[in-house]
């Protein structure tokens, strides 16, 4: 079995002071490292991206929002659980990860811990969902709206277990275009897009178009065994417009490159694409592709991304795109430079010329 794909080889040692734990004012403030090709990068800030791109470029952007999927609740017997809200199941449940989750019961009703002044809520445990703490749970009003304005009420921001720090602005959390609610994390290099880097980016040339990627759990959850060519990937929900096929379309037409903001906009792209035998086409519904070392792009040319966790799908996807003995490279040489790591962490721009060959789009 090739290094690439075995699991361990996907490992580095990141100290925790590494793991930022507040987001940078402005955001286009953050540090940006740019891949080059052949062995080079180069030290710059998200600020200066604009410069690096060009006229006619399409920016792919996840539109997604976080919902405050985080619940506290008591059992009957006054036990706490908490609840973390992923994704609706049917037309009348939602799957929610449960800690502790031994001992929760199908049939059981769970009190939302609320504040004073909060009408009292229960919820009931409909059953298993799989085998790692996923329950099936009734809320008084499935509809996503409806959920919405319930987690707005009752929930709070599922900031991820590394930040130790509470968010004194939620809406840092958020990317400056979320606006389709349904996610339990951030698209986190998104983050970095402020309202006047977007504008500087339009009036340089650069287009941009949405999709819809909802991260899920599986984006997070560790990945299981060393063979890595038996891996698959829990499913998350995706939609892609007519517009931004269309959009995609006339950009390849007239010359220009696809750039996805972020790993799950390059899931989107490619995992609906895979769906149409490498056709980009209109689309929502799940999709559950696994990017690692060895696959093609078939829509994206270059990516935006952050700095992701070791043993992660996020890595596979990078090194897809420039191997991985290079990516674990270009990491150390991010932490011998002060680079900040993870969602509030600062971002690596990869563009078309240092994708490896073999990985480069083979669609006109």
């Amino acid at each position: 079995m090739s290094l690439d794909n075995q699991l361990s080889s996907y490992d580095y040692t990141l100290p925790e002071t590494a793991i930022a734990q507040v987001p940078v004012e402005p955001r286009h403030r953050a540090r940006l490292l740019c891949v080059e090709p052949g062995t080079g990068w180069q030290d710059t800030t998200m600020a200066q991206w604009p410069a690096l791109l060009r006229p006619g470029d399409l920016l792919i952007l996840n539109n997604t929002r976080v919902l405050k999927a985080r619940l506290r609740a008591r059992r009957a017997s006054g036990g706490l659980v908490e609840m973390l809200v992923l994704e609706p199941h049917g037309d009348k449940a939602w799957l929610a990860l449960v800690k502790p989750s031994q001992r929760i019961r199908s049939g059981e009703w769970l009190q939302i811990a609320v504040a004073p002044g909060q009408s009292p809520v229960a919820v009931q445990v409909l059953g298993r969902h799989g085998d790692r703490g996923v329950r099936l749970l009734q809320f008084p009003n499935p509809e996503l709206e409806a959920m919405e304005q319930f987690l707005n009420t009752y929930g709070e921001l599922p900031l991820p277990p590394y930040i130790g720090a509470a968010c004194q602005d939620e809406q840092r959390y958020q990317t400056t275009y979320a606006s389709r609610p349904g996610a339990v994390a951030a698209p986190t290099a998104g983050l970095h897009l402020s309202r006047e880097l977007r504008q500087q980016l339009a009036a340089a040339g650069v287009a941009s178009a949405s999709i819809t990627l909802h991260v899920g759990l599986g984006t997070f959850q560790p990945l299981q065994g060393e063979d890595l060519s038996q891996l698959q990937l829990h499913s998350e929900r995706v939609e892609i417009s007519p517009a931004t096929v269309k959009a995609v379309q006339q950009t390849k037409e007239q010359g220009g490159r696809v750039l996805a903001v972020g790993t799950t906009s390059c899931r989107a792209l490619e995992g609906v694409a895979a769906l149409h035998g490498g056709q980009l086409q209109p689309y929502k519904g799940s999709v559950g592709l696994c990017i690692r070392p060895g696959f093609r792009l078939q829509v994206m040319d270059g990516l935006l991304t952050n700095f992701h966790l070791p043993r992660s799908s996020l890595l596979l996807l990078v090194s897809a795109l420039i191997g991985r003995q290079r990516l674990l490279h270009l990491y150390q040489e991010a932490l011998a430079s002060g680079y900040r790591f993870y969602s509030f962490g600062d971002a690596m721009w990869i563009p078309p010329e240092a994708v490896v060959c073999s990985a480069r789009s083979s669609q006109p």
